[in-house]
């Protein structure tokens, strides 16, 4: 098993750890989902890929035996100027959200990571980036915003 298959492991073992735990957080009699609601989607999605990304190792570690049996397998590449730089990206956006507030922030997160992992090569695609950046951030605005009543923040720089 590789390192994918390890964390794969790690990440099913603590979703499904912290799945147990929130058994004991109390129940809500305002509200129809209680405090446990939305930690309890986030940990069977964060179980679902996990056990995913083993199933993935496992699946991959039989092809590339099956390959080497057969011919030379390939090795596998890295990237680690790209990891880096969505890194990069995603503390920027970290310290940009309370001086730009949420809105402008994740547009520009969105705008930004987006160039970073696929560059775009001319304006119909700068287009198609920059729409899909406006659409998701004014989706999560309004959905976590109007609809789940979570404060987002609101930038020092705009107020906004």
């Amino acid at each position: 098993m590789t390192r994918d298959g390890f964390a794969g492991l790690i990440c099913l073992a603590l979703s499904i750890a912290m799945l147990v735990m929130t058994r004991g957080m109390p129940q809500s009699s305002f509200v129809p989902f209680g405090p446990e609601f939305y930690p309890r989607i986030v940990l069977v999605i964060m179980a679902v890929l996990s056990g995913l990304l083993v199933a993935a190792d496992l699946w991959r570690r039989r092809q590339s035996a099956e390959a080497a049996a057969g011919a030379q397998a390939t090795p596998e590449v890295r990237n680690y100027r790209l990891v880096g730089a969505t890194f990069a990206v995603f503390a920027g956006y970290v310290i940009l959200l309370p001086l730009a507030g949420y809105r402008l922030a994740t547009f520009l997160f969105m705008v930004a990571l987006q160039a970073t992992i696929d560059p775009p090569r001319g304006t119909r695609r700068w287009i198609v980036v920059t729409v899909s950046a406006l659409a998701s951030a004014a989706v999560t605005y309004v959905v976590f915003d109007s609809y789940l009543s979570v404060l987002l923040p609101r930038g020092r720089w705009t107020g906004w």
